[in-house]
């Protein structure tokens, strides 16, 4: 008997064989638990004559989709089966061992994917739409270099030039990501940037500058203005970035039922799914198509680790604020630490934020999701014993998720619980371990 779906209305999938990509991106806005607050757009030139001038028009749209479900373009849906899609759901059995857990612990393996991360999700599809649309160029920003990679990649999937501002800090501890970028024709520049007005005014302050999130989109809208052919892409924050992602949790949902013939959320078990939070890109992708269950009773819990270097949804003010420094972006009501807040340089580039997106402090404020914070050591300390139950090395972005997890099993054994635990292992850390090395080499 099949067993039915928790996400509503799954359109019929094509008669394709061997194809288990989901062939829809799942619009969640409808699921969310209030509507998003206003945003602010008091710019000069205002956010949004910034976005109609540097982002596809394809993808501006796709930031409030009128339809609940999203048709994958056939040429995106070929180059995600190419690069490994659907990606594994790996039952962690040694590390229940370990634990003696009655816990069921999965690992949804983004770090299999040819740049290493789940970010290739996303910039398929975007460098796609820029294509289309005829940008030659594309230019982001990219914190621990994740992003930089999958856009480098989808930018010669689709024969476009590519242009990375990653965060100095994260560029001087990983430089291999660097090096990725480069042998794929993409320019890597670090921020801030003597190359922008920007970045410029931001060393004349403070010539030590580590860098941030926030200094990097500023660098890379700055220059995308500049450039008319270029589009500029984001890796997060953005809901058509959170569209994109939906792969993961659709993904999740059709190998659980195809594993156990029930889906996530099963009456007296506490099921959990956790992910990391940075921009809110895994974490939404991963969540988003089960809001609508959770919120019709589904015995599930939803859970967002974040850094304490940056502690936003565990720490911050719910503030309106901008993802940039530079004045490009609107300003929007979300969980921050401050504009002039610069978070110190641990080696969680992807977790070095600011500001949370709209949706995912909106997820918060409403209780619908739940937030913790890891100090860098515990989280790698997390991720070591991953690597040595179960042979997997993750980023230290995902070792966060770990962390969370190993908190998550505890409680649950307290409480005499069997709970389902997914956690997105979002990205490799085979290209991290200078910082993994650096932080437990005396542990």
């Amino acid at each position: 008997m099949r067993i039915p779906s928790v996400l509503p209305e799954v359109p019929a999938p094509s008669d394709r064989p061997g194809s288990c990509v989901p062939e829809y991106w799942y619009n969640f806005l409808g699921d969310l638990p209030a509507p998003l607050p206003r945003i602010r757009d008091s710019g000069s030139p205002s956010a949004a004559a910034v976005a109609a001038q540097v982002r596809p028009r394809a993808l501006v749209a796709q930031n409030n989709p009128s339809d609940r479900w999203v048709p994958v373009p056939e040429q995106v849906g070929e180059r995600l089966r190419q690069c490994g899609r659907p990606t594994p759901l790996h039952r962690a059995h040694q590390l229940e061992k370990h634990l003696g857990t009655a816990a069921r612990i999965y690992l949804k393996r983004e770090d299999v994917l040819p740049t290493g991360s789940f970010k290739l999700n996303t910039a398929i599809a975007q460098a796609f739409y820029a294509a289309q649309e005829g940008r030659t160029s594309l230019v982001t920003e990219t914190g621990a270099g994740q992003w930089g990679m999958s856009v480098a990649l989808a930018a010669k999937m689709f024969g476009l030039e590519a242009e990375i501002f990653m965060v100095r800090c994260s560029l001087e501890q990983k430089p291999y990501r660097r090096h990725y970028m480069e042998l794929l024709g993409a320019q890597v520049h670090p921020s801030p940037s003597p190359r922008t007005e920007i970045g410029r005014r931001i060393l004349e302050r403070n010539p030590d500058h580590p860098g941030s999130l926030g200094t990097a989109i500023s660098d890379a809208i700055q220059h995308a203005l500049d450039k008319p052919s270029a589009a500029y892409l984001s890796g997060s924050g953005m809901t058509h970035v959170y569209l994109h992602q939906t792969l993961l949790g659709l993904e999740v949902e059709a190998q659980l039922r195809e594993i156990h013939g029930e889906a996530i959320g099963a009456a007296g078990r506490g099921d959990h799914l956790i992910a990391c939070s940075g921009g809110g890109s895994n974490l939404c992708g991963l969540i988003g198509p089960y809001l609508r269950a959770r919120a019709d009773g589904a015995d599930l819990r939803l859970l967002a680790a974040e850094s304490t270097a940056a502690p936003r949804l565990t720490a911050g003010t719910y503030t309106y604020g901008r993802a940039d420094l530079g004045g490009f972006t609107p300003e929007v009501l979300g969980y921050s630490m401050g504009e002039d807040f610069v978070p110190p340089p641990v080696h969680v580039g992807g977790l070095r934020n600011h500001h949370s997106s709209a949706v995912v402090s909106l997820l918060r404020r409403e209780g619908v999701l739940d937030a913790v914070a890891f100090e860098q050591r515990t989280a790698l300390e997390a991720g070591r014993l991953l690597l040595q139950t179960e042979g997997l090395l993750l980023a230290p972005e995902a070792s966060h998720a770990v962390a969370a997890a190993l908190e998550v099993v505890a409680k649950a054994d307290a409480q005499h619980l069997e709970p389902v635990v997914v956690v997105l292992a979002s990205g490799s850390g085979h290209l991290d371990l200078q910082g993994y090395h650096e932080v437990l080499r005396d542990a």
